[in-house]
Parts: structure tokens; C-alpha cells; sequence
């Protein structure tokens, strides 16, 4: 997996990606304790209305970004939201108003809308080879978990030393890091992209292209599958150990801890596995287990004791599970936006799964919480198994058992004479993406996709 360091250029981006990631999980610990010293006892309130602001920049501002991706140099716009994120860190430690703090969340959170598109459309370009891109996808899932595990003693021992504020200060250094280490290597350059219509309709394109394509629209609902259980994890955790098992404090970070070793466990066997299996054989089988984990999970809160012996080591062991199902569902995603779009038409893909997957996760985390709220953690288990049933059931529907890059198709739209027609007539084969010219995928393609499945 590590093979692909060698390339000068992917690692400076995963460094710089690794060193943003930790400053940001510095800024989460410190974000909660400003929200205290300025909100008092309505800090949750302030919190969960941060985490919404950041669900609605990102589904709402990555597409629009794409919009203009193409007209803007990567290494330019990378570095630009790295070190608009570092002056909002740094403005931070001084607010005191409630208003002030969702102002530079919305600002923050912006940025990093259109920071990880871009980023996450570059890798492909910058490793062309697709076994080396999958073990890129690993390196990112494995960044993501060490970094939900890392961040968290990081900032412990550094409070132990240092204000909270001074967090801030570290959450800055790591995007001037982050900037740094982008500015030192060249990047591709964005591809003229040809797209009619005005801003609204190039900044839709990415969506519609997920919406036309069937592998796609099969990840979206793999996605909203990973939302659902996810949800039950992060959202309920606590209120699982502390109250329903009378669990510690430090209980709780082993629980998380759990879901994280199951992520990085399969991330780490994922390009091997990827190497003699596609992804379909692996990403359908690990929402059907995802599903099925939180079913007898909600089975079991419904019936059983809430302190018995077995709930602990049930809770530790399913979460578990649901991490590793969760990694095997999203880390080869990448790879199926990279099959479904040209390369000029990258950002725009991966900034439509940005948002799209967020707009998942801002149905499922409010659902989360008010159900075990309002309700019982049981009820919530179930209410979101049956999405992720439901999203599990349309995944493989829309997704072809048998389903080739090259599809054929025709042009009775084009003039005979036009270039994409050069050599091939108007009924020709070829890699389908997409795009200007293919803006629905062939009926007949369509047709066997279901019959397929």
C-alpha cells in the first residue's frame, strides 16, 4: 500500500492532507469548549447548529464550486481555501457572540467544500494506474480513522499544557502546512470543460451526470446506507455507554475506537482484495452486512437487558463490524466515480458525491438523535435499519450485475460530419461517460442493467 509514497507528488498532497486533518481535529475539541465559555448550558444547541451549517456548505456549495473549476489553476484554489481555513482558525479564539462563531463555521466549512472535490479529483490524474489509485483510497480511509483516533489524545495532552484557545493555533499551522506542502509540487492542470447553459446548469452538471449514470446512482444509495448506520454510531454512542450501560468516559472513546479499527482493518486489506474481486462483489455484500449488524442490533437493545453481561462486548463487537462494512462500502466509491466521468469532468463528479453524500448524512444525523431522544435507541436502531434496507434494495437493483466501461450507443442528433463521429458513424462503441455529448446512457444499456440485476 505504501508503494505509492514513492510518487513526489501524491505524497506531499496525502502529507498535506494528513496535517490539515489532524489541525482539524484539534479545532473540533476546541470548537466544543469555545461553544461552552460563550453558550454556557446551550452548547450542545451551539455545536449542533454548527455541524449543520457545515452539512448545508457542503451540500450546497461543492457543485457550485465545480461550476468553476476548470477556469481555476488546482495548486491555486487548494492553497487559497488551506489558508482562508488557517485565517478562520485564527479568528476563532477571539469571538464572542454565537452569531459570530456560525459566521466563521460557514466560512470555515466553505472552504473545505471546495478544498476536498478539488483534492479528491486530482489523486486519479496525479496516479493513473487504477491499482495504485486504490491503494491511494486506503492510505485516505486509513488518514480519516487515525485521524478520529489521534486528534482526540493529541489535544488531551495538549490542554494539559496549554489553553483551549491555543488549539486554534495548531488547527492554523496544520492548513499553512497543508498550503506549504501543496505549493511544492505541480499539479495537473484543470481541463477546458465544454458545458452549455448558464451557472445554475454547470453547477447541476456533476449531479446530473451521478443521477444519468446507474453505477452511480447504486453508490448513492450505498452511500445513504454507510449514513444511516453511521448515524446510529456517532450520534448514540454516548448516550449508549453513559446511560443505557452506565459506561465511563473513557468507555466511549473505546467504543469509537472500535468503529475505527474496523475501518482501518478492512482499508488495510482493501487493495488486495480489490485485486481479485470487482467492486460490486464487495460493496453490495458489505451493505447487506452493514444492514444486517444494526437489524439484530436493534433486535437485541429491543429485548435485552440494558446491563447485562453480553452488552458490552455486543456493543464493542458490533461496532466493530459496522466499521468494517462501512470501509468496505466507501473507500472503492473512488473508484467509481474515476470510471464514470472523463477526466475534465472529474471535479464536478466528485464534488456531486461530496454533496450528495453529505445531503445523506444531514437526513440521517437529526433522525438519529431525535428518535433515541424522543423515543428509545431501539427505535432509532430500527427506523434507521429500514433505510438502510431501503437503500441497500435500490443498490442492487440499479446496479448491473455485467457492467462494461464500453457501451454501444447512437447520434441521430449529430451532422454526419461532426468529429465525434470521425472513423466510428453514428452508431459506434466506446468508453461512455456522461457528458455534452451523451446526456442520457443508452436505452438498451439501461434496459440490460436491469434485467441483469
Amino acid at each position: 500500500m505504501l508503494s505509492v509514497l514513492r510518487n513526489r507528488t501524491y505524497r506531499h498532497l496525502f502529507t498535506a492532507q494528513v496535517v490539515a486533518l489532524v489541525g482539524t481535529g484539534l479545532a473540533t475539541v476546541a470548537l466544543g469548549l469555545l461553544a461552552y465559555d460563550i453558550a454556557g448550558g446551550d452548547a450542545s444547541a451551539v455545536l449542533g447548529t454548527a455541524l449543520a451549517i457545515k452539512m448545508v456548505a457542503y451540500v450546497g456549495i461543492a457543485p457550485l464550486i465545480s461550476a468553476f473549476a476548470d477556469r481555476v489553476p488546482r495548486r491555486a484554489l487548494l492553497v487559497s481555501t488551506d489558508l482562508v481555513r488557517a485565517g478562520v482558525a485564527l479568528t476563532l479564539p477571539f469571538v464572542t457572540q454565537v452569531w459570530q462563531v456560525y459566521a466563521l463555521i460557514l466560512l470555515l466549512q466553505a472552504a473545505s467544500a471546495a478544498f476536498t472535490p478539488t483534492f479528491q479529483a486530482t489523486v486519479p490524474e496525479v496516479l493513473p494506474r487504477e491499482e495504485d489509485y486504490t491503494r491511494a483510497l486506503s492510505l485516505s480511509r486509513l488518514a480519516y480513522d487515525l485521524e478520529s483516533l489521534f486528534s482526540p489524545a493529541l489535544a488531551a495532552a495538549l490542554l494539559s499544557l496549554i489553553s483551549y484557545r491555543w488549539l486554534f493555533t495548531g488547527t492554523a499551522a496544520g492548513f499553512v502546512a497543508s498550503g506549504v506542502l501543496v505549493v511544492s509540487v505541480l499539479l495537473p492542470r484543470p481541463r477546458p470543460v465544454e458545458r452549455t447553459g448558464g451557472v445554475y446548469a454547470k453547477a447541476a452538471f456533476g449531479t446530473r451526470l451521478f443521477l444519468a449514470t446507474p453505477r452511480l446512482r447504486a453508490l448513492l444509495a450505498l452511500d445513504l446506507v454507510v449514513a444511516a448506520v453511521g448515524a446510529m454510531v456517532l450520534v448514540n454512542t454516548v448516550s449508549l455507554v453513559r446511560g443505557r450501560l452506565d459506561g465511563s468516559a473513557g468507555d466511549v472513546s473505546l467504543a469509537l475506537g472500535a468503529y475505527g479499527a474496523g475501518s482501518m482493518l478492512v482499508a488495510l486489506l482493501l487493495p488486495r482484495v480489490l485485486g481479485r474481486v470487482g467492486d460490486r462483489a464487495l460493496m453490495l455484500p458489505a451493505a447487506f452486512a452493514l444492514t444486517g449488524v444494526l437489524g439484530l442490533f436493534a433486535t437485541a437493545l429491543a429485548a435485552g437487558p440494558a446491563r447485562s453481561a453480553w452488552a458490552w462486548p455486543a456493543l464493542l463487537a458490533t461496532w466493530l463490524l459496522i466499521g468494517a462494512a462501512s470501509s468496505a462500502v466507501l473507500t472503492p466509491g473512488g473508484r467509481l466515480v474515476r470510471r464514470s466521468a472523463s477526466a475534465p469532468d472529474l471535479p464536478a463528479a466528485f464534488a456531486a458525491r461530496f454533496s450528495l453524500t453529505h445531503a445523506c448524512w444531514l437526513l440521517t444525523y437529526p433522525l438519529a438523535g431525535w428518535l433515541a431522544a424522543r423515543a428509545d435507541p431501539a427505535v432509532a436502531a430500527g427506523a434507521l435499519t429500514l433505510i438502510a434496507l431501503a437503500g441497500t434494495a435500490v443498490a442492487v437493483r440499479l446496479w448491473p450485475r455485467t457492467d462494461p466501461a464500453e457501451l454501444p450507443h447512437a447520434h441521430p442528433e449529430l451532422p454526419r460530419d461532426h468529429p465525434h463521429l470521425a472513423g466510428a458513424g453514428q452508431h459506434h462503441t466506446h468508453d461512455f461517460h456522461i457528458d455534452v455529448l451523451h446526456r442520457h446512457w443508452p436505452a438498451g444499456a439501461t434496459a440490460a442493467t436491469r434485467s441483469a440485476a
